[in-house]
């Protein structure tokens, strides 16, 4: 979730479930705020799900926002509107963090078992914090670990990579990640 101010306007972000590109033309001024995963539904009120895959006025969450954005200006709101801790938050947070740290976790049903909840608890749980689904999540991280391989330099066998990932074939593997990245990883990796 990001919390975005540009040329006067503020605007609040849902998590994109697919790949977008926004050119940034022209002079201005752009600021922005990214909140940890599962912290920003207690300032939203509903499921963050509501509002993936667009973006929401940011005075509508907030009532009133600074038209200058300055650090100082958006944490004083941010501050003043602080909602009372969500164990629930922490807990999407948490989750998040045991996908991001270890990359053994490839499966939905492996993370809610090593976090001693039900796979149905855990998807409820990611639709009101997170925006998306673990499975999304889990993919998002393992796909950005190849991002980070290639930027090694190494060289990479691209099945025995998916199978590391928890694909059941590299198709399935290049087909998650051009949607998340935009491009095959033969065209990532000969760009980069």
């Amino acid at each position: 979730m990001h919390l975005s101010f540009r040329d006067g306007g503020a605007e609040v972000y849902g998590v994109s479930s697919h790949h977008v590109v926004k050119e940034l033309y022209g002079r201005g001024r752009v600021f922005g705020v990214a909140f940890q995963p599962g912290a920003f539904r207690p300032f939203l009120g509903r499921s963050v799900s509501s509002i993936t895959d667009r973006s929401v006025l940011a005075a509508d969450i907030f009532g009133w926002l600074p038209e200058n954005a300055d650090v100082a200006a958006v944490e004083g709101v941010l501050r003043a509107n602080l909602p009372e801790p969500d164990r629930n938050a922490e807990f999407a947070q948490l989750a998040v963090e045991r996908i991001i740290d270890d990359p053994a976790v490839t499966r939905v049903d492996a993370l809610a078992s090593g976090l001693g909840t039900s796979v149905r608890s855990l998807q409820r749980l990611f639709a009101k914090h997170v925006g998306v689904g673990p499975k999304w999540v889990i993919r998002r991280y393992r796909l950005h670990e190849v991002t980070e391989r290639m930027a090694s330099g190494a060289q990479i066998a691209w099945a025995a990579l998916a199978a590391d990932l928890g694909y059941a074939d590299q198709a399935h593997f290049v087909r998650d990640f051009r949607a998340m990245v935009g491009e095959s990883p033969a065209q990532y990796w000969q760009r980069y």
